[in-house]
């Protein structure tokens, strides 16, 4: 099968890029929480925006995989893999930034970030103390775990729902193709001494036309 028809090419590449838009945006709105409103981000203790966070890039890293009609099989832990890496990589680049930001500017100067906090001597700074983000969490909360674990299921399911629907879809045309490629290959059934072609059907006689003498 070739990578075309399975879609496996297309769909790596479009959802690595999804991934990529996912990643890019939920580190965006770890660095800037403070300028959202308030009643979202502490309603739940910012567990059901979280949530909602992680459940809308599942969905649109699987609806980047989706759009190539994929077919194959190998897409399905490959979407799970890249919406939960997205995830994971979204964390981590917010976290770096805020404490790169954190580390080069004085207490008294801080406050809401913007966009000129968003550079690569942040982000380089604040890497080293990424891996304290997990750490920290696995020891305290489930909630960063959980928010991974909703996106890698979500993307999972919906991937799969997607190829087994592509590929009944296809299967069925296939088929159809088949059977009207066979219907037309067999030959016409005819009974046994029945003539290729129909006689020519002779008019019925009619008591009140005149006969002809020279044809009786």
């Amino acid at each position: 099968m070739s990578h075309n028809r399975s879609g496996l090419l297309a769909g790596l590449i479009t959802g690595l890029l999804a991934a990529l838009i996912c990643a890019a945006a939920l580190g965006a709105a770890i660095l800037f929480q403070q300028r959202m409103p308030a009643a979202i981000t502490t309603f739940g203790n910012g567990f059901p925006l979280l949530l909602a966070v992680s459940l809308a890039m599942a969905a649109l890293v699987s609806f980047a995989i989706s759009v190539v009609r994929p077919r194959s099989f190998v897409l399905i832990p490959v979407a799970a893999a890249l919406s939960g890496g997205a995830v994971m990589a979204g964390q981590i680049l917010g976290f770096s930034i805020m404490k790169g930001v954190g580390l080069r500017t004085p207490p008294g100067e801080q406050g809401p970030a913007d966009l000129t906090v968003v550079t690569l001597d942040n982000f380089l700074t604040g890497l080293p103390y990424a891996p304290s983000l997990y750490q920290d969490v696995l020891a305290k909360t489930w909630t960063t775990w959980l928010c991974i674990a909703v996106a890698t299921l979500a993307a999972l399911i919906l991937v799969t729902i997607r190829v087994l629907r592509v590929r009944r879809k296809q299967r069925a045309a296939a088929e159809a193709a088949q059977a009207e490629e066979k219907q037309a290959k067999e030959p016409e059934y005819r009974a046994p001494f029945e003539p290729a072609q129909a006689p020519t059907p002779k008019p019925t006689t009619d008591l009140f036309t005149p006969r002809n003498p020279a044809g009786d």
